[in-house]
C-alpha cells in the first residue's frame, strides 16, 4: 500500500479516489465518509451488516458513512473506490432540492429518510460500467496528484457525471434508520480532518474505550470518568461521533474480534473475554450481526485477511 503524500494529509479534500486490486481479505472496517466502489474485475465476497454479498464486474457498491464491510476476493478484485465527505454529499442533497427545503437540516432528514440502507449493490452492467472507467480513471489521476484546488471543479464534474449513472438505480425508502440499525455501525478516525469539533470529553471517552476494550464499561463509568450525566455523555458522544457510546463500543469489539479470529487460534470465549465479553454465545451473536457471518465462518475465510484503515 501507498502512503498518503505530504499533501493529501496536509490538504483537506472532500474527494478522495483511489483503483487497487487485492487477493488478500479485508477485515471488517468502517469509514467516516460515503464510499462508491465500482467493481472493474474479479469478484469478491462482501460480509457486514447487510449480510453477505457476492459482487463482480459491473457492480456498484454503496455504503453509507460508518457502515462496516469487509471482503473476500475471489482470487483477486480490482476496483475503484470514492470516498466522499458526508458533508458534501448534505450540500449536494440541499442544494439538488433547494426548492422543498427550508435549510440544511432538512437535507439531513431527506438523506436519513430516502437512503436509509446503510449499504446496497447496484448491478448497473458491464456496459455501463464501462462508460464509468474513463472517469474513474481521471478522478484517480487527480486525486493521486493531491486534488490541486485549481483542479476542484474538473473533479466535481467527473463524480456528477458518475453519480448521474449510479444514483437513478439507488434504491430508496420513505422510512429512516430504526435505532437499533444505527448500532451495527463503527465512526473511524477521520482520515484527513474532523468533520466536526470534537468535545473534550467525547475524544476522552472514546479513547479511554479504545485503549481497554477488556474492561466492562457501562455508560454510568464513563459518564463519571468525563464529568458528564448520562445524558449528557450521550448527546456529546452522538454529536461527534453519530453513535452512542455503548454502539460505538460494541464494534470497536467486533473490529478487535475480526482482528483476533484472523491471526489467532484462540477459541471464542477466550475471544469473547479480551474484548470484554464475557458471554462467547452473547459476542458470537454481535459479531454475526455486524459483520453478516458468525465468528467461525469468519475465521475460515479471513485467515488472510488485512485491515485497510485509509484510502491508499
Amino acid at each position: 500500500m501507498h502512503s498518503l503524500t505530504r499533501f493529501e494529509v496536509n490538504s483537506y479534500t472532500p474527494i478522495v479516489v483511489r483503483t487497487r486490486t487485492d487477493h488478500l481479505a479485508i477485515a471488517p472496517i468502517a469509514f467516516d465518509c460515503v464510499k462508491l466502489i465500482v467493481v472493474r474485475a474479479g469478484g469478491a465476497l462482501l460480509s457486514g451488516e447487510f449480510g453477505n454479498r457476492n459482487v463482480e464486474v459491473g457492480d456498484v457498491i454503496v455504503l453509507a458513512a460508518n457502515t462496516l464491510c469487509g471482503a473476500e476476493p475471489e482470487d483477486w478484485i480490482t476496483a475503484t473506490t470514492l470516498y466522499i465527505d458526508r458533508d458534501y454529499v448534505i450540500d449536494q442533497v440541499f442544494w439538488q432540492h433547494a426548492a422543498q427545503f427550508r435549510d440544511r437540516r432538512d437535507a439531513v432528514d431527506f438523506l436519513d429518510t430516502h437512503y436509509s440502507q446503510p449499504a446496497q449493490v447496484i448491478r448497473i452492467g458491464e456496459d455501463r460500467a464501462g462508460i464509468l472507467m474513463p472517469w474513474l480513471d481521471e478522478l484517480a489521476a487527480l486525486s493521486t496528484d493531491g486534488a490541486p484546488p485549481h483542479r476542484f471543479h474538473r473533479m466535481q464534474a467527473l463524480l456528477f457525471a458518475v453519480l448521474d449513472v449510479v444514483l437513478p438505480l439507488l434504491a430508496v425508502s420513505n422510512a429512516g434508520r430504526k435505532p437499533i440499525q444505527r448500532t451495527t455501525t463503527l465512526p473511524t478516525r477521520p482520515r484527513h480532518r474532523q468533520f466536526r469539533p470534537l468535545r473534550p470529553e467525547a475524544r476522552e471517552a472514546a479513547g479511554m474505550m479504545r485503549s481497554k476494550l477488556h474492561h466492562r464499561w457501562t455508560v454510568s463509568e464513563i459518564a463519571d470518568s468525563t464529568y458528564l450525566s448520562t445524558s449528557q455523555l450521550r448527546r456529546v458522544f452522538v454529536e461527534a461521533f453519530g453513535k452512542s457510546p455503548i454502539a460505538y463500543l460494541t464494534m470497536l469489539r467486533v473490529e478487535r474480534m475480526a482482528e483476533l479470529l484472523s491471526t489467532t487460534n484462540w477459541p471464542i470465549s477466550r475471544i469473547a473475554a479480551e474484548v470484554g465479553w464475557g458471554d462467547a454465545d452473547f459476542a458470537a451473536r454481535q459479531f454475526r450481526r455486524s459483520t453478516g457471518v458468525p465468528p467461525t465462518e469468519y475465521r475460515r475465510i479471513g485467515r488472510r485477511s488485512i485491515l485497510v484503515t485509509h484510502p491508499e
